[in-house]
């Protein structure tokens, strides 16, 4: 089967379509014709191991300290089953499915095998494959950390970075929780932010959220890019500031605030729960969540995907087109 292989860290060409062999299924394993995946910032920061100084040396163990020990990356797909385990009993050849594929990667390839129990649900049945693909990363984390916020109806969101993957699914749930949302991101982006719910938008290269007087119940800070100590500032009393990316100075500081404080900071890792990926396909489906696709690339152009991806000009989602006929 055809993947995109890198055998050491780099720039976008370090990015190969070579022949590599298709996965067979284990037994509690579903095999998936892999239709669509994306590109997130995080798969740059990966090929390109351009990790915060704290995690380098943990991550880079994880990785593969002197070439990549998953050489195939992507982190969420769509696709078709085109086989299953023998003792699998929940999923069936021909089901369309959509997945996070978890440490493991693998998406930018024709073929992944997938534990049958793993993120892997039924794709939501008003999205085609390219739409699919787009959910699993940025909406497991979007619903996993503002649930932490616990928004209740009425309350002041702000979304910071509101316009990549995971903020543009947050702004959406935010709405649909009844939160009042704020959106911050660049001006080119603003309306597309608009035009997906939120009250209120705030371009910043004009406008800093943090000195500029307003004060929030949550502030969810994606793009990590803004001052911690105005950020905190920011919120009301008993207010949450959640850190999508948190280096470890900064986890360090939101334990010392969230004891001191009546303000807490939250941060971690989202999970990657098959309950969660099929609630986010019945708000889909609800037409309660809708995804924002930017570009589209044929899987032989990953490597210029990531060159766009990288700088953070993408206005929601890059996908992936990997089999020809994914207009399912």
């Amino acid at each position: 089967m055809k993947a995109i292989v890198y055998q050491k860290y780099g720039p976008p060409d370090v990015l190969q379509l070579e022949d590599v062999a298709k996965p067979t299924p284990r037994d509690n394993e579903v095999l998936i014709r892999v239709h669509a995946a994306t590109v997130t910032a995080s798969d740059c920061e990966i090929r390109g191991f351009k990790i915060p100084i704290s995690f380098w040396l943990p991550i880079r163990i994880f990785m593969g300290l002197t070439k990549p020990r998953k050489n195939i990356l992507g982190q969420e797909l769509s696709g078709e089953i085109e086989a299953v385990g023998k003792d699998v009993k929940l999923f069936k050849k021909g089901d369309q499915v959509f997945a996070a594929t978890g440490p493991g990667f693998s998406s930018y390839a024709e073929h992944r095998s997938m534990p049958e129990k793993g993120a892997v649900a039924l794709k939501p049945a008003n999205m085609i494959y390219e739409e699919a693909a787009t959910v699993p990363t940025g909406g497991l984390n979007a619903l996993h950390f503002l649930r932490k916020g616990n928004i209740l109806g009425g309350e002041k969101v702000l979304i910071n970075g509101a316009a990549g993957s995971i903020g543009t699914v947050a702004v959406q749930l935010a709405k649909h929780d009844g939160a009042d949302v704020t959106g911050v991101d660049s001006m080119k982006k603003l309306d597309m932010l608009n035009a997906i719910g939120a009250n209120h938008v705030i371009d910043y290269t004009q406008e800093d959220f943090t000195i500029s007087g307003g004060t929030y119940n949550i502030i969810f800070d994606v793009a990590g890019k803004s001052s911690f100590s105005r950020s905190v500032r920011s919120l009301n009393r008993n207010g949450h500031y959640i850190l999508a990316n948190p280096s470890l100075s900064l986890l360090v500081r939101g334990l010392w605030t969230s004891i001191t404080n009546s303000k807490k900071v939250i941060t971690g890792l989202a999970p990657e729960k098959t309950e969660d990926l099929i609630f986010l396909k019945e708000l889909i489906e609800a037409e309660t969540i809708k995804t924002v696709i930017d570009r589209r690339y044929p899987l032989e152009q990953i490597a210029e995907a990531h060159s766009y991806v990288e700088p953070g000009q993408k206005a929601g989602n890059v996908v992936i087109t990997v089999a020809r006929d994914n207009e399912i």
